[in-house]
């Protein structure tokens, strides 16, 4: 690939991943839209690395958190952070067997444009919907056993093309009565464990593959340029959403979705 593409593709993995308008749709398309032969996984595999060194590097304080606060025994820490990682293993389960069982579907027939379309619709109509009349008193550290598996079966519903895991999952939260700034948070927290599995199985593929060595430094400037990018886009959306709403994001997913149908 052009250095060129590796920019693009870095940005659009960065820009996208944790906004709620599926980042997967978007790297897709963009081959499509431009003429270009598809990435292929190793680009793919550090563009997600990229975003996944993102969110560890946003949310290390509160990681580091929920760590020690987990392995302090009897009363000592607190509970809520004691129970994060916890919740957030039971909230991945989902996402793990619905792979197991549609992978197949979902890195086929699932990738074509009109799936894209209707699920970028759909799901961006959801996300409105929850996102308007969803409550707002709860906090990320009022999540319990029962909630963390409503997030992981959004997360699982979220492996179509098109639908956003960013989106389905705050969307979730959003029903659940969860605030805006909340729900983004458990939903970025969200994207460790089902990201360390994907990146880890993949990265195993490339290896068995015998990766060039002389691809290394494209590959480095994917994933550094996604890092950074998607580093930016986290700090920008909780900020957006102590203000505002996701609104916009809806507008877009529409306006996608429309465009996608009549050019597809």
């Amino acid at each position: 690939m052009q250095p060129l593409q590796l920019i693009l593709v870095a940005l659009v993995q960065g820009l996208t991943e944790y906004l709620p308008i599926s980042s997967t749709a978007h790297l897709i398309l963009l081959p499509r839209l431009f003429g270009w032969p598809d990435q292929g996984l190793a680009v793919d595999v550090a563009a997600n690395t990229g975003t996944l060194v993102a969110v560890v590097a946003y949310f290390r304080k509160d990681l580091a958190v929920y760590v020690r606060a987990l392995f302090q025994g009897g009363e000592a820490g607190d509970p809520a952070a004691r129970r994060m990682i916890p919740l957030l293993a039971l909230a991945s389960l989902p996402v793990l067997v619905a792979g197991i069982v549609a992978g197949d579907w979902i890195a086929g027939d699932a990738r074509s444009p009109g799936v894209i379309a209707w699920a970028t619709i759909g799901f961006g109509l959801v996300l409105g919907a929850t996102d308007r009349w969803g409550g707002q008193e709860r906090r990320l550290e009022q999540v319990n056993w029962r909630n963390a598996l409503v997030f992981g079966l959004a997360q699982a519903a979220a492996l179509v093309p098109g639908a956003s895991r960013a989106g389905v999952v705050i969307s979730a939260g959003r029903l659940l009565g969860f605030d805006r700034e909340s729900s983004a948070r458990f939903a970025f927290l969200l994207a460790l464990p089902a990201g360390v599995f994907v990146a880890g199985k993949d990265s195993l593929d490339l290896v068995s593959g015998t990766l060039p060595l002389s691809q290394l430094p494209s590959l480095l400037l994917v994933a550094a340029l996604s890092a950074v990018v998607g580093y930016l886009v986290i700090g920008g959306l909780l900020g957006w959403l102590r203000r505002r709403s996701l609104q916009v994001f809806v507008g877009y997913r529409l306006a996608l979705g429309s465009v996608l149908l009549v050019v597809f």
